[in-house]
């Protein structure tokens, strides 16, 4: 239809709906007896817009309805409280967190340079996802989304993007701050849980820009704890990390995971997969790492850390279990029975051969029950209290050994490279 125009009612509240088919009025106004049109609409020509073809210049297109905004303020809450009230309590509860904390969630944009062709470079750009730390501008991230790039732009709820600064990295945990100048208004931090307290089977759920697909939510289980990845450097492992089987796609990376009473549980990291798309196994780095870290990050910039060469711990009743150490690592060299990695040389066909073996110990595991005195009974309170400690220091553990308690003095070292699997 030519020389139309569209008068649209349903900004804000009522202009959401639309998508929804719930309010939404889109009135073509053909420029030709506009008061016939508009009938009984209510809807009044604005005085003093321009004239349009066909009219004389005192008729004027409409542009605002006479309508009772309070009234239909309640009938729209009214229609939303009505489907609300159908929904099942999960769903309810789904809706109720992302309703809460989807604004805590911000878009990562970076750009960095790489080798092209024979002597020329160019530019690229990786996305990723970050949460509101705080309502001072902080941003926390996985450090493998910002790693080598050369510029970081953060991206509100709003759409409002905002050049972001690096205050601090710590690639051994896949943990960075960044600093954006925004108005405080316009930050929704988010709230921290206890990690230490979560257990197998309860319902996570999961924010983040899935193949650049803003504020996407998904929702699964905590599949396992305790789990340990490879960290970004390849000089460490990350321990005590949440396995879960909520979606997480490319982009997710740096994205919350929240439990059921919204409280940031975890940061989404990595995937298991032959494919790099999703597979059902999500690791996310645990929230009371990301606040211990985050608090060192915040005071120095970086993390001066010993490792004490306990790769793995199972925890029991009784205390925890090293069910995997390095070999000749610091806890090795100590003395600490656990299960061990070793390279052995085998034999075949007048060939030999190098092979990796699990090595159990043959008086048995050693049980840790603390360190230096103060008792640990989860593995977070176990790399908590190691890695308060520089390489160099001295930590004694307290262990059971055949139901004796003896101190053991294990003396730390720089973290050592962690071998690639190809």
């Amino acid at each position: 239809m030519k020389n139309n125009f569209y008068a649209y009612l349903g900004t804000g509240l009522l202009g959401s709906l639309c998508t929804l088919g719930v309010v939404c009025l889109l009135l073509p106004i053909t420029g030709k007896d506009v008061s016939a049109q508009l009938g009984d609409t209510g809807l009044k020509p604005l005085v003093g817009a321009p004239a349009l073809p066909g009219n004389t210049p005192s008729t004027t297109v409409p542009l605002k309805p006479r309508i009772n905004e309070k009234a239909s303020i309640q009938t729209t809450t009214q229609l939303l409280q009505e489907r609300y009230d159908e929904l099942l309590p999960e769903e309810r509860v789904s809706i109720q967190i992302y309703e809460k904390h989807n604004r805590s969630v911000v878009n990562i944009e970076t750009v960095f340079v790489r080798e092209a062709h024979f002597m020329f470079q160019e530019e690229a750009e990786g996305r990723g996802s970050g949460i509101v730390f705080s309502d001072q501008g902080i941003i926390l991230t996985n450090y493998h989304v910002i790693e080598k790039a050369n510029g970081v732009s953060v991206t509100l709820y709003n759409g409002e993007s905002y050049q972001a600064k690096l205050i601090g990295a710590d690639p051994n945990t896949d943990i960075a701050l960044l600093k954006i100048d925004a108005p405080k208004e316009l930050l929704v931090p988010v709230e921290l849980g206890d990690s230490s307290r979560l257990l197998v089977g309860q319902l996570v759920y999961a924010i983040g820009n899935p193949f650049g697909h803003d504020r996407t939510m998904t929702r699964g289980i905590i599949s396992n704890l305790n789990r340990t990845i490879a960290s970004p450097n390849q000089f460490r492992q990350i321990k005590g990390v949440i396995q879960v089987d909520a979606a997480i796609n490319p982009g997710n990376s740096g994205g919350p995971l929240f439990d059921s009473r919204g409280r940031l549980i975890g940061m989404n990291t990595a995937i298991a997969s032959r494919v790099g798309e999703n597979s059902g196994v999500g690791f996310s780095i645990p929230s009371n790492t990301i606040a211990r870290i985050g608090r060192i990050l915040l005071e120095q910039g970086k993390v001066v850390r010993g490792d004490i060469g306990i790769i793995q711990v199972t925890e029991t009743e009784n205390g925890l279990v090293p069910v995997l150490i390095d070999n000749g690592g610091a806890a090795d060299k100590a003395g600490l029975q656990g299960q061990k990695v070793v390279i052995a040389t085998i034999e075949q066909n007048g060939m030999e051969y190098q092979m990796e073996k699990l090595v159990k110990p043959k008086r048995g595991f050693d049980l840790i029950i603390g360190v230096n005195g103060q008792k640990v009974k989860t593995a977070d309170e176990f790399i908590t209290a190691i890695e308060e400690h520089r390489p160099g220091d001295t930590v004694n553990l307290d262990i059971i050994r055949n139901r004796r308690q003896i101190s053991l003095p294990v003396v730390l070292d720089a973290p050592v490279p962690v071998p690639q699997r190809k």
